[in-house]
Parts: C-alpha cells; sequence; structure tokens
C-alpha cells in the first residue's frame, strides 16, 4: 500500500537524572534529549537523540538541523536517502530510527524482522559508577557490587585511588574503565597498571583523540576501547594498531542504519565491538538494543541513571536489559 510522505515534528524534553552523572568533562543534573516524530496520518515513528557537546552539537544546532529535513521528507526523502543527505551526528540518528519505526509501525513488522534478524535476547549490560572521590565511588560500587559488570568513569589526577577503592567495594563485578580522554600520555603507564591491579577488563579513550597515537607504541595488558576516537565507518581504518575495540553509539553513528554496517565493517578489521549510549531514555536504548546483540560488551545503563523514565520503558532486571516492547519503539501500534 503507497502512504503519503510523513510529515516531521521535533521537541525538546528534559529529563532529570537520579542524583548527578560526572566524567571527566564535567557533571550534569538533568538529561535534555530531542524526539524526533514523522507521521503519515496513521502511524507515527518516534526516534530520539541527545546533542553531542564534545563534537559542537547543541540543541538548537540539532533541533535546527532536523527541521531542515521536513521539506524534503514530506517530498519523499526516505531513510536511504537520509544517509546522504545528513552527516554522521545527532540528528540524523533521531530521524533514522523514527523511519525504522515508522516502517514496522506500516508493515505490522518489528525492526529484527524488518532487517532479516532473528528477535532480539535479554543481554547483560554495564552500570555507570560516576566520577568522584575514591570514597563516594566506593560506596557507590558497593550498592551497585550485585551487578554483573560496572563501568567505571575515571580520567583526573588521582584515578588509581579511584579503580581500587571500586574494586575493594566490588570483588566479584567485571569492572570497565572510561576515562573519557582524561589520561596523558605520561600518566597513561601508572593508570594501565592501576586497572590490571584491579582486573579490568576493558579501558575506553584514554587519551585525547588528537594524542591517541601514543597507543601504537605503548604496551598494555588490557584492551583499549576507542569512544571520541571513532564516529562513522570512514573512522575505523585510522584506528588499526592503536585500539583493540569500538564503541559504537548510534549518537555519533547517525543512525541504527549506520551503526549496523559500521559494526560489520568494525568485525572485519578486527574489532571487538562495543555498544553504548548517552544518558536518555528508553526511546534511545530501544534501537540501540538490536545493534547490542552482536556486541562483546553493552553499555546501555543511559535509562537505568534517570530519575524516571517513559511509559513502557525498557525493563531492566538487576544487569539484564530486556528487549524493548512493541509500545515503546519498533513494531506496530493501533492508529491515532
Amino acid at each position: 500500500m503507497n502512504r503519503p510522505p510523513p510529515s516531521l515534528s521535533v521537541r525538546a524534553e528534559r529529563w532529570p537524572i537520579a542524583g548527578s552523572f560526572a566524567i571527566s568533562r564535567g557533571a550534569k543534573t538533568e538529561a535534555i534529549v530531542l524526539v524526533a516524530e514523522l507521521y503519515d496520518g496513521t502511524f507515527c515513528g518516534r526516534g530520539e537523540c541527545v546533542p553531542y557537546a564534545r563534537y559542537g552539537e547543541t540543541v538548537p544546532s540539532v533541533m535546527e538541523a532536523m527541521a531542515r529535513m521536513a521539506a524534503e521528507i514530506s517530498r519523499g526523502l526516505n531513510r536511504e536517502g537520509l544517509q546522504n543527505a545528513m552527516p554522521p551526528g545527532a540528528a540524523r540518528n533521531a530521524l533514522d530510527c523514527a523511519f525504522w519505526d515508522l516502517a514496522a509501525k506500516r508493515a505490522g513488522q518489528p525492526v529484527h524482522e524488518l532487517l532479516g534478524e532473528s528477535a532480539p535476547k535479554p543481554l547483560t549490560t554495564a552500570y555507570t559508577i560516576s566520577l568522584g572521590t575514591p570514597e563516594t565511588m566506593g560506596e557507590a560500587a558497593a550498592k551497585a557490587a550485585q551487578r554483573r559488570l560496572l563501568k567505571v568513569k575515571l580520567g583526573t589526577p588521582g584515578d588509581p585511588a579511584r579503580i581500587a577503592a571500586v574494586r575493594a567495594a566490588a570483588r566479584q563485578c567485571e569492572l570497565i574503565v572510561d576515562a573519557n580522554e582524561g589520561w596523558t600520555p605520561e600518566d597513561l603507564e601508572e593508570n594501565f597498571s592501576a586497572c590490571a591491579l584491579a582486573g579490568v577488563t576493558l579501558i575506553e579513550q584514554p587519551l585525547p583523540a588528537a594524542r591517541d597515537e601514543v597507543l601504537k607504541d605503548t604496551p598494555r595488558l588490557i584492551p583499549v576501547c576507542a569512544d571520541e576516537s571513532v564516529h562513522a565507518r570512514a573512522s575505523l581504518a585510522a584506528l588499526a594498531g592503536k585500539y583493540d575495540a569500538v564503541n559504537i553509539k548510534l549518537d555519533k553513528a547517525g543512525g541504527l542504519t549506520e551503526a549496523l554496517a559500521m559494526a560489520s565493517e568494525a568485525e572485519s578489521l578486527g574489532f571487538a565491538v562495543m555498544v553504548g549510549c548517552m544518558v536518555a531514555t528508553s526511546l534511545s536504548m530501544a534501537p540501540a538494543m538490536l545493534l547490542a546483540q552482536r556486541a562483546r560488551f553493552v553499555d546501555l545503563d543511559g535509562a537505568l541513571l534517570l530519575a524516571r523514565d517513559r511509559p513502557d520503558a525498557m525493563r531492566y532486571e538487576g544487569s539484564c536489559i530486556l528487549p524493548a516492547s512493541e509500545r515503546l519503539w519498533g513494531w506496530e501500534q493501533p492508529p491515532r
């Protein structure tokens, strides 16, 4: 059945964080997300994104970038055309995921079937321990010690004491570390040694992206994962020899379409795949859950860090994240 091109609407939403979320670049107490809706008169497809300040994105700039596409979409621009019409980034992510959601509702099939994939399975997700003093991070780790995987935010002087405090408080947990570009070539050896002593499994983005060439000549016992150094597929080749894994986030890649293609190329280049997220609602986590089925490390706890989430939110059972309900994203819904 041929349907008319959808109309686009975009809005910003504010979601309070439970406490504070702190990394080496700063702290925040709320998540500001942008929601794109594509409505064809019968079905509404939704997608959510978080502007990425690290790459110069702001809420106004991303809203404007999406709004500029409204006329093109009304003239028939589809998901495939979107990939060339917009660069990778948060704006394209929200629109790409909205197109997938709309297509699933029009077809009456979940997105995984449209992709020719099996139904997604529950997965173990990391739970983030925000950056703080060794004492506060140890207390947070003790409260989360029943979880299987903790992601520890580091990236400022004194990190060896922080990771030691977390390990002492959570002796049974698998630990991964995210320095968010906060280390330097001078303190790299000390921090790597502290992480090895704590039994850390993976270290994310230890150095600034502009200085990560140093990693080619740095001995290490722990695999290193690119985050800020990796964007869409075009960035992968330059990471060879520096990183062992790549963190794919839909907001960086520009949507589920590119993220899936990126994961395939990363695997062909020998990189392990990690799937990450921003602090956002379950509407952001739902499409990333499809990508996470092929990942070695899953970090989709963004909605867990909020004081509240959307209706029909993703369900978390301890460290286990369950696939999205059809009412949230990616399947048929009654006409509105």
